[in-house]
């Protein structure tokens, strides 16, 4: 068979194929369903569970099981997404109501790394049988798995919103969800009172849910903003951890403040990070009054100890600890997930109007499902009871039948060639039949002892029963206000059984305003080399190796640490480091690059100068650019705590050649790429604002372009390849003295 091949245009073609990866990404593995509030990996986890029958009052099964079977049958991306998956369902640290009873180390709040799959068991938890899988042959539709070989269920018939129960996090292509958890019996109460009245507002339906409830407990310290994130799906909470003073019982010991609770962002490696931290905090001398720090944490909770110095400033310390630690961190709220396919940002209301939208359709399927079954089971008790009263008749036909189809047929039409009843009078009676199909066998298979006076009774009390509950299911599927009777009967009865008090509290905690002393001020020596490397070094040691270092370095300043280093680039900006924030090393030592400490990018540009603040002070910049444009700034402009400014506006395919430090009694000399210098006095060159652009300060040729400036001293003359080029004054905008041409 001949090849076929399409001609399609390159940019339209990734963009068509990029764009259904993404969209893949998105309703596919990274953001939840807002119906079950769960991603496809953990959809599939839990269904494989229950056909596996791991279910809560079973033993547990080997997690190795549990993902290979998993990733065989439904999630073919490995096993490690799934394993990670399955462990994240069963850590109560990370999620309010665990999907997943886990059984060996499935990690801890520390960080903590789980056991490997093969090493630990797990089982569906309580909750996810009752709540989260209940009725799930009756009420939702199943789709193929990956290879068409088996059916999976598109979503599961969750009972609860499980969005708003455990929240949810995940990255896609172009976006992101995180969805805080909230407390179990507070979305109970907002649900019942949203069923009884639909058109309350969000600010109402924030007297039940009174925010997000973390599992590590905590504070949110932000309360007045809770409304705003909860109307727009979006915004930051301000999560703090609880911290309490307990002070000595004996002598001996030491007064303590202890951390009980942490910030969910704390979950993992936060408590590590926070101890070393704290341990910075106190080596740097910021905080002088903690002597000691441990970790007493365990299955019971956490409880972090720091013990203090006698009569130690404990406001100010726990101030400290929120300000400079992660005790004090934001949490991204971004509540977005799958609506009717595609992804979308969700209010509170629009999560619970989307949840009872969803439990209206379980509701009219389940019901559709059974009311179908007792009309099938209605029918066969009429005709069990319509039997039993032409028994005999039925009996005769039997006798007289050779098949059992043949008296299947009879029974359904009464009419047969070959069965002939020798009773005339049963006959007669036998002519009339007119059972269903499923009468019929259900006449030919009930057994004799049905014919019992009190088998019989049963079997017309099962039919009243029946004839109920066909009423009972018709009524629910034709009334609104029924079904809704059932989903608070439902809700009240999950409160009941797996509601807690709330771990979250909320406050309007002021901003931290810390007043720390300013350090004292120590003489240094800024070096910096032609690779863009700098470092400070103690003052004696630069007197030592004075001649060495002046030589090495391309620039050298005798400073102070409450100085600052200017850095000039060649695309016009201006960024500055503070001294103190550069290491003060050995002289052999490499230092960090600019780059590093500054949003400067060597990538991009070029350094062109470098000064300290103090040096600049009653004096100007001089301002040249490649294409021959100058001016003078006062280098007040420049004092301003902004670490990044724009030093100079430039013009298109323009950049700085030089920033120099001009006096008024000394001249300025420009020099271009042919060899061309240009002599100016001080007095002559325009005094500008650092927004401008400058004016024309010298002629060039269209091949050439300034490279370097620099301050003009009595009776100098450059010496280029051994000739002397005396510098005579020109005015601005001249062409400038012919030098010798470089090799």
């Amino acid at each position: 068979m001949a090849e076929k091949i399409l001609t399609t245009e390159y940019s339209e073609e990734m963009k068509t194929s990029y764009l259904n990866y993404s969209m893949s990404v998105i309703t596919s593995r990274a953001i939840p369903d807002i119906r079950d509030g769960l991603k496809p990996v953990q959809r599939r986890v839990l269904y494989d569970m229950n056909e596996l029958g791991v279910h809560y009052n079973k033993d547990t099964l080997k997690s190795a099981r549990i993902c290979g079977d998993t990733m065989g049958k439904y999630h073919p991306h490995g096993d490690s997404s799934i394993y990670e998956t399955l462990v994240v369902m069963a850590q109560d640290f990370k999620r309010n109501m665990p999907l997943v009873i886990g059984q060996g180390n499935f990690g801890s709040v520390e960080g903590d790394t789980p056991a490997a799959q093969r090493y630990t068991e797990a089982k569906l938890a309580k909750f996810t049988d009752d709540v989260i899988l209940r009725d799930l042959d009756k009420t939702v539709d199943f789709m193929p798995n990956y290879d068409e070989k088996l059916k999976e269920p598109t979503v599961l018939p969750a009972r609860f919103p499980n969005f708003l129960l455990n929240g949810a996090e995940g990255i896609a292509v172009g976006m992101a969800t995180s969805s805080p958890s909230h407390n179990l019996s507070e979305i109970c109460d907002l649900i019942v009172a949203f069923i009884k009245n639909p058109k309350m507002s969000i600010k109402q339906m924030m007297k039940y849910v009174l925010g997000p409830d973390f599992p590590t407990g905590g504070i949110v310290s932000n309360m007045s903003e809770l409304l705003n994130i909860y109307t727009t799906g979006v915004g930051k909470l301000k999560l703090r951890g609880k911290i309490e003073f307990e002070p000595a019982k004996k002598t001996k010991d030491k007064d303590k403040l202890v951390i009980t609770e942490i910030p969910y962002t704390m979950v993992g490696d936060g408590i590590s990070k926070f101890m070393s931290d704290v341990a910075m905090l106190c080596e740097s001398k910021k905080i002088v009054d903690i002597t000691d720090i441990y970790n007493h944490s365990d299955k019971n909770g956490i409880r972090i100890v720091l013990e203090l110095k006698k009569d130690a400033p404990v406001d100010k310390i726990i101030n400290l600890l929120y300000k400079k630690t992660k005790l004090e961190d934001t949490y991204s709220v971004n509540m977005l997930a799958i609506v009717s396919g595609r992804p979308e940002t969700m209010n509170l209301k629009s999560i619970i109007e989307n949840y009872l939208e969803f439990q209206y359709e379980l509701i009219n399927k389940k019901y559709k499902n059974l009311l179908d079954k007792e009309n099938d089971k209605k029918e066969i008790e009429e005709g069990l009871i319509k039997a039993c009263d032409l028994i005999d008749a039925i009996i005769a036909m039997l006798r007289a039948a050779n098949s059992r189809e043949e008296a299947k047929q009879y029974l359904m039409t009464g009419k047969s060639k070959t069965i002939v009843i020798k009773d005339k009078k049963l006959e007669k009676i036998a002519k009339g039949f007119d059972f269903t199909e499923n009468q019929a066998n259900a006449i030919l298979d009930m057994r004799l002892y049905k014919l019992i006076g009190l088998e019989l009774l049963d079997l017309k009390n099962e039919y009243k029963d029946t004839l109920a509950k066909i009423k009972l299911y018709k009524e629910i599927l034709k009334n609104k206000d029924k079904a809704s009777d059932l989903i608070i009967e439902d809700i009240k009865s999950i409160k009941k059984e797996y509601g807690r008090d709330r771990k979250t509290f909320f406050e309007d905690a002021e901003e931290i305003v810390i007043e720390e002393e300013k350090p004292e001020s120590m003489p240094c020596v800024y070096l910096q080399d032609k690779f863009g490397y700098c470092k400070t070094i103690d003052t004696t040691l630069y007197e030592k190796n004075k001649d060495t270092i002046d030589e090495e370095y391309l620039y050298v300043y005798e400073t102070n640490t409450d100085d600052r280093a200017i850095i000039f680039g060649t695309k016009g900006n201006m960024y500055q480091i503070k001294i103190e924030n550069i290491p003060l090393t050995k002289l052999k030592d490499k230092g960090k690059p600019i780059d590093n400490l500054s949003k400067f990018d060597s990538s991009r540009e070029n350094i062109v100068s470098v000064y300290t603040s103090e040096y600049i002070k009653n004096a100007y910049f001089f301002i040249v650019t490649k294409n021959g444009l100058i001016k003078l700034v006062d280098t007040i402009e420049y004092d301003t705590a902004n670490r990044t400014v724009a030093a100079t506006k430039l013009n298109d395919n323009d950049e700085v050649a030089k920033v120099l430090l001009c006096y008024a009694e000394k001249d300025i000399v420009i020099r271009t790429n042919e060899n061309y210098f240009l002599r100016l006095k001080p007095k002559d060159i325009p005094l500008l604002r650092k927004s401008t652009k400058g004016v024309k300060g010298i002629t060039l040729s269209k091949s050439d372009f300034v490279i370097d400036a620099f301050v003009y001293e009595e009776n100098m003359s450059l010496n280029i390849e051994n000739k002397k080029v005396k510098l005579a004054g020109l005015k601005q905008g001249s062409r400038g003295n012919k030098g010798v041409r470089l090799k």
